[in-house]
């Protein structure tokens, strides 16, 4: 008799009528590498953020942080719904996104403008797997990805308007 705690995860199959579930499942793996890897970029923005707009970015940031969390749990679970396991590593999950660090201590203005690229490139490769998932017959992952594209945009808005110079 097996122990209750021998159990490993396994991938499963899924017959649901998408198209290639594996594929998508692997889009999904990149999204949610993204999205972690903002996550906690966004946090150590809203740990360190300082200056006369203080207060305003660490509310910002704070519910960012919170809501990317969030949706790397909606991704990592329609991942398992697609029968595929989510990444086990955080060495794979640095390895698979497209975010990166910025190098040396950022100003404020740098943060944003940093926040404000990340959140646009991980919209824009969600955005392919969106259209992949469409083709698929994957409207699940589509409406899902749908919405994080949706914050991500928002994010970027508002990060961009914070940073906004007077053109005079």
């Amino acid at each position: 008799m097996q122990d209750a705690l021998d159990v490993v995860p396994t991938p499963s199959k899924l017959d649901s009528g998408i198209e290639n579930p594996r594929e998508i499942a692997d889009g999904l793996a990149d999204a949610l590498a993204d999205t972690y890897r903002l996550v906690y970029k966004t946090h150590a923005y809203h740990w360190n953020v300082e200056g006369p707009l203080f207060y305003s970015l660490h509310e910002l940031t704070e519910g960012q942080y919170k809501s990317l969390f969030d949706a790397a749990d909606d991704i990592a679970e329609r991942m398992r719904a697609l029968g595929v396991l989510a990444p086990f590593q955080l060495s794979k999950i640095l390895q698979m996104s497209i975010v990166e660090d910025i190098e040396g201590t950022p100003d404020a203005r740098n943060m944003v403008e940093d926040l404000a690229a990340s959140h646009e490139k991980t919209a824009k490769r969600m955005r392919q797997v969106a259209e992949m998932a469409s083709d698929k017959r994957d409207i699940v992952t589509e409406d899902l990805l749908t919405d994080r594209i949706a914050e991500h945009e928002e994010a970027v808005w508002m990060l961009r308007a914070i940073a906004k110079q007077d053109a005079a």
